[in-house]
């Protein structure tokens, strides 16, 4: 399962529901959580790709695509990558700005489950209201928090956050969409958060787009509506259903 951990934090283990009351965002295979203060190194991959290398994406064992969504891997290498991509959803249109030069790979894999229409009439499984961790977590096509692609993405952990005061976390801004994983290195796949308001983390979740506006207005209706608990009274699916009709890459 893909999670995030909040300050404070709480485990949460992406297995099913997990409980939290400061969480974190993890990953998708649905066997680990995280801590405050853990971190896991950038792989030499991920590097490598931000000097104009292959990326490497790993079969992920035992964790096949969902649904029949079996739509491969993204290219090792790729040029003149779009830079944005809209989710439109039951509730408005959700436009993302992708930082294809600061997280190459995350943003090539999150191009090409769009392009293949993965994440196409699936729902957005996790709210979050701690005062440390405040996202939507969608991506998923089960909804249990607990798919994933068939492969997983190397680490680009973000470099640039500002500290929050906290040990060993940084602030993820409002309108951030970064990237889930387990806790454990290079373990994100297709699961991804938006942050609605400004989160605590450990910097351990790649950073791959930026929300627009009318984007946020969403999620600000998305978090009014309130959350219908899973394990903890901040933590738990969307009261208010979302759903991701279609992703379109422009």
């Amino acid at each position: 399962m893909s999670r995030i951990v909040l300050t404070g934090l709480l485990l949460l283990a992406l297995t099913g529901c997990s409980t939290a009351t400061s969480g974190n965002p993890v990953g998708t295979d649905g066997s680990a959580s995280v801590a405050p203060g853990s971190t896991s190194a950038s792989s030499p991959s991920s590097a490598s790709a931000a000097d104009g290398k292959a990326c490497r994406y790993a079969t992920a064992a035992g964790q096949p695509a969902p649904d029949g969504r079996d739509v491969g891997k993204p290219a090792e290498r790729a040029k003149d990558a779009p830079a944005s991509v809209t989710l439109k959803t039951n509730l408005g249109a959700i436009g993302i700005t992708l930082a294809t030069d600061t997280a190459p790979c995350t943003t090539r894999s999150f191009l090409h489950l769009s392009s293949k229409k993965y994440y196409d009439d699936t729902p957005c499984h996790r709210l979050t209201s701690a005062d440390s961790l405040k996202v939507l977590q969608c991506g998923d096509p089960t909804g249990q928090g607990t798919g994933g692609p068939g492969y997983t993405v190397p680490d680009e952990n973000p470099g640039d956050l500002v500290p929050s005061g906290v040990a060993e976390t940084v602030i993820y801004p409002r309108g951030t969409v970064a990237m889930a994983n387990t806790g454990r290195q290079n373990s994100g796949g297709s699961q991804f958060f938006l942050v609605y308001a400004d989160s605590k983390l450990p910097p351990t979740y790649a950073v791959f787009g930026k929300i627009d506006e009318a984007g946020l207005a969403v999620l600000d209706k998305v978090a009014a509506g309130g959350i219908t608990p899973q394990g903890s009274e901040q933590d738990g699916a969307p009261t208010v259903p979302v759903k991701i009709q279609a992703a379109s890459v422009s």
